[in-house]
């Protein structure tokens, strides 16, 4: 009996991680094109193939165009966050090279929590 609670224990320690960790916030300070991100900031095409480690982050395949609309700074300027179709999310800039820069003067805004959440279909998913 011990050994079923505690298996349902480890699930329960497993699962919570599994939530902090996509809900993690990645930077408080991020570089826009606008004060509300939702001009394009550039059009890149992927140099490599990516698979993010949680559903915030975009998956894409060497040669597949990418357009920017933010750009993780301060404590964590690796991570830019853009759309691909459909699919939107945070991926490594170092994946990616620059086809076309669309604005020209970066403003930088505080991040807020709903930036690190999950997007399925147009919904936000609390884990």
């Amino acid at each position: 009996m011990s050994s079923i609670l505690d298996q349902r224990i480890l699930l329960l320690v497993i699962s919570f991680s599994a939530s902090v960790q996509s809900t993690k916030v990645l930077s408080e300070w991020k570089k826009c094109g606008d004060p509300e991100c939702q001009k394009a900031m550039s059009r890149v095409q992927a140099t490599t193939d990516y698979l993010g480690p949680d559903c915030r982050y975009l998956n894409f395949k060497t040669g597949e165009e990418i357009i920017v609309y933010s750009k993780l700074s301060r404590e964590n300027e690796n991570l830019w966050t853009g759309s691909k179709g459909k699919d939107f999310g945070y991926f490594p800039r170092d994946a990616v090279k620059i086809e076309e820069v669309l604005i020209g003067e970066e403003v930088e805004v505080l991040t807020k929590e709903t930036d690190f959440l999950c997007l399925h279909e147009d919904k936000y998913s609390f884990e």
